[in-house]
């Protein structure tokens, strides 16, 4: 899996992720203590935890033997042991990638990690269950934590816009195309890591190393597959195909929800930060997008985004309000005329001079530069 660049790697340096960092810190420090470690398997590392101090440190969700677990909570430390039977882990330390989603694909999507964790979200949110509420929210809590890691120092630039967009179609091609020129520019593309135009703005960032005829060759071996229905199978199974034809592509971070779980994430998104709150999932994505958000044609979700975005720069309650770029001047003032409103609130605000309404999509990206100073 294609790694972010070394500047975003940055983490809490109190927190441990992985086995090596687990045995780095070991060996440099010669104590665990006040330490964090996150879903790390340490059933193999009994003698290190028996001989290192680890008072106050934290293990969340670490598989260890029992006699390293009474040890360390003779020291002082906290155990919170794994969750038995659950197709997720709750406290992971990092973010998803797709083949971790998608593993299983060849067997059919219900095999999935991503559909076994619907199943379970759809078992256990009408039930009441507090333990279930809760693991839901350690869940999300962690990925907020991982994909902060992950995004820190990056400018982020988020793309909005309908799952209904076809592979295959010209608007499809477009947003494609915009997701390459930004991540040439520099920016980390963020969408809502579903299909249609998210799938397309991730698709071109995954490009974006590669020439022009990747691109097109790519949209024609996904154009077979057009929609997740009837099959998200086939759906998932001709972008692993692309990813497979053509790897190590560009970065690019997907923010979906189980809450629309009938919807799958996109496979183009080297990055998948899924939640199962759809609130944290809609306000976390824009919150993050820091260099601004460009908004393609969409129906109520991408509606709610442009205003989930407007308010905080009309209070200025982020900071700086940051540019947002409409596109389609026939959708946001005909079809779905958010435009003239978003016009009349931003006036004579700060925002005023941070929003744009473009016709074409290949005018996104200069707006988007013009608009940010």
């Amino acid at each position: 899996m294609q790694t972010m660049p070394a500047h975003a790697a940055h983490h809490n340096d109190r927190e441990i992720e992985s086995l090596d960092e687990f045995d780095a810190t070991v060996s440099a420090r010669g104590t665990l203590a006040g330490f964090r470690v996150q879903a790390v398997d340490l059933t193999d590392r009994t003698r290190e935890l028996l001989a290192t101090d680890t008072a106050g440190a934290i293990f969340l969700g670490c598989p260890m033997r029992e006699d390293a677990a009474a040890k360390i909570r003779a020291d002082g430390a906290m155990v919170f042991p794994p969750v038995p039977d659950l197709p997720f882990d709750p406290y992971r330390g990092l973010l998803y990638s797709p083949d971790e989603l998608f593993a299983g694909l060849g067997k059919g999507y219900e095999e999935t990690l991503d559909a076994r964790a619907y199943a379970w979200f759809q078992q256990t949110k009408a039930d009441g269950d507090i333990l279930a509420s809760m693991l839901r929210s350690i869940h999300d809590d962690a990925v907020s934590d991982a994909l902060d890691e992950l995004l820190r120092d990056t400018r982020v630039v988020g793309v909005m816009g309908g799952h209904a967009m076809g592979r295959g179609t010209e608007a499809y091609a477009g947003a494609a195309r915009l997701g390459r020129e930004l991540t040439r520019a520099g920016l980390t593309v963020a969408t809502g890591g579903g299909p249609g135009a998210m799938e397309a703005a991730n698709l071109g960032a995954h490009a974006a190393p590669f020439d022009d005829e990747m691109l097109t060759e790519a949209l024609q071996l996904l154009a077979k597959s057009p929609k997740f229905t009837p099959s998200i199978t086939d759906w998932a199974a001709a972008a692993f195909e692309v990813r497979t034809r053509w790897p190590r592509g560009g970065t690019s971070v997907g923010i979906p929800t189980w809450f629309y779980g009938h919807e799958p994430p996109n496979p183009f998104a080297s990055h998948i930060a899924k939640y199962f709150a759809n609130a944290t999932r809609e306000d976390g994505l824009l919150a993050r997008s820091t260099a601004g958000v460009v908004f393609l044609p969409g129906a109520a979700g991408t509606v709610q985004e442009i205003f989930d975005s407007a308010t905080p720069n009309y209070y200025e309650s982020r900071g700086e309000p940051t540019p947002m770029v409409l596109v389609d001047r026939a959708h946001w003032t005909e079809k779905l005329p958010t435009w003239p409103l978003l016009r009349s609130l931003a006036r004579e605000r700060s925002m005023e001079s941070r929003i744009a309404l473009v016709d074409r999509i290949e005018e996104a990206p200069e707006a988007l530069k013009r608009l940010g100073g």
